[in-house]
């Protein structure tokens, strides 16, 4: 039995050893080591008066073997408790107030540990039991309760007292006192990334982090963790979803395209001095407020005719709006302009312009360049002699003579068109010769 008992201890302490991981929600086992004192005074009833008196006097009837003399292994189950085994070895040589021989002692428990606060330095907690001691060959079964205080010189190691009563189930083994005192070692929670956060509460179990961030890092130190951090490697404000804004104007500089300068946010964070909605950046006349189609310029309006030169047809020339910013031809222009097309003389019986005529129409063409979106007519009429055929082609080869003298003269020939009129449309009597040279004439009438 003394071998057994010796193997129990020894398997006991193997178990305790390959089990080191930490008593508490993160690490559930913890292992426990160190001296511990046997009492058996006084031999009789507990609690007796006797009892109560000598309970401190350790040092007359205290049995303590001079080694690491117990070990003990528990589990935790949740909400303060915890089960476990212990195993102890002792010699007796002090029977209450009687010297005996050294009589061995054996115990092996069953543990139920109740730790009333939780993750503190000083740690209290009861306990109850129950399991079989042996003294030298004799062996009983017995009921335990106690109390005891850890008291935590880290988060793993710490110093263990306890002291249990011991209550015999057979009349050979009285009740007795066992106190503890020794080292417990809780530790072996996994802590993958070694940020001192275990996995279990590891929100990033595989990156090291802060355990104000359940584990998960902040590489800026801008106090965001990087999951919820738009900007992780450049420290930032909460506004600014962790990313910085260097120039204050609330754009983030990694959406700002001005970063280092204050701007709107509707232009990406760039500034807009003559406020066109147009940036500075972007815009040709940043001073000066105009459209984005012209990069943030006015439209010129270089004749100053209250059209735009983007819109004036006639950039050049002031006109009118209603004409879209082109001169409009007004009667007297027109009238002036048929007074010199009347003056045009012609080869007799024929299309060819006179050479005197050639200053009138140096004075049509600059009319007509004044108005360069007008549209005319030139208009060919003959008199009454001769055959109507033959008025008619000699009226329309006159026109169209004069429309081509003005369009190698420079004046666009989609401006122009030419007709003949014949006899058809005097304008004095053909009886006469003054009615009948006035009638042999050219007009240049606008096209409406």
């Amino acid at each position: 039995m003394k071998h057994l008992s010796k193997l129990m201890v020894v398997a006991l302490l193997v178990v305790g050893i390959n089990n080191l991981q930490a008593q508490d929600e993160n690490n559930p086992w913890q292992i426990s080591f160190g001296v511990n004192a046997v009492d058996v005074y006084p031999t009789g009833d507990f609690p007796g008066s006797s009892f109560g008196n000598e309970f401190f006097n350790a040092t007359d009837h205290w049995n303590i073997l001079p080694s690491i003399s117990y070990v003990g292994v528990s589990k935790s189950v949740g909400d303060g408790f915890s089960v476990g085994a212990r195993g102890s070895l002792n010699k007796i040589s002090k029977w209450g107030d009687t010297d005996v021989d050294d009589l061995s002692y054996y115990a092996i428990d069953g543990t139920i540990k109740y730790n009333f606060l939780k993750n503190t330095v000083i740690d209290p907690f009861v306990e109850i039991g129950g399991g079989y001691t042996w003294i030298d060959e004799i062996g009983a079964g017995t009921a335990n309760g106690g109390i005891g205080v850890n008291v935590w010189f880290t988060e793993n190691i710490g110093l263990t007292l306890q002291t249990s009563y011991k209550h015999a189930f057979e009349d050979y083994l009285v009740p007795h006192m066992q106190h503890l005192a020794g080292i417990s070692v809780k530790f072996g929670g996994t802590d993958t990334d070694g940020d001192g956060v275990y996995d279990k509460d590891d929100a990033c179990p595989e990156v090291a982090g802060l355990e104000a961030f359940n584990g998960c890092p902040d590489a800026d130190g801008d106090g965001i963790e990087d999951s919820k951090d738009a900007c992780p490697n450049a420290a930032g404000s909460k506004e600014m979803n962790g990313c910085p804004d260097a120039d204050g104007d609330g754009v983030a500089d990694k959406d700002d395209a001005c970063p280092n300068e204050a701007g709107l946010a509707a232009l990406a964070g760039c500034p807009d001095a003559d406020g066109d909605g147009v940036a500075d950046k972007d815009d040709a006349c940043p001073n000066e407020a105009g459209p984005a189609e012209n990069k943030g310029c006015p439209w010129a309006d270089k004749d100053n005719d209250g059209v735009l030169d983007k819109d004036d047809k006639c950039p050049d020339v002031a006109g009118t709006v209603a004409n879209a910013g082109c001169p409009e031809v007004t009667e007297e222009v027109q009238k002036q302009l048929n007074d010199y097309a009347r003056t045009i003389l012609f080869d007799t019986g024929k299309s060819s312009i006179k050479a005197e005529s050639t200053s009138v129409m140096v004075d049509i063409i600059q009319i007509l360049k004044e108005y360069p979106t007008a549209k005319f007519t030139v208009e060919g009429h003959t008199d009454s002699v001769g055959s109507a055929k033959l008025n008619q082609s000699l009226s329309e080869s006159r026109a169209l003579s004069v429309k081509d003298f003005l369009v190698e003269k420079g004046i666009d020939a989609f401006r122009l068109s030419a007709v003949g009129y014949g006899e058809d449309k005097p304008i004095a009597t053909n009886n006469t010769r003054a009615g009948r040279k006035q009638n042999r004439r050219v007009e240049i009438n606008l096209i409406k």
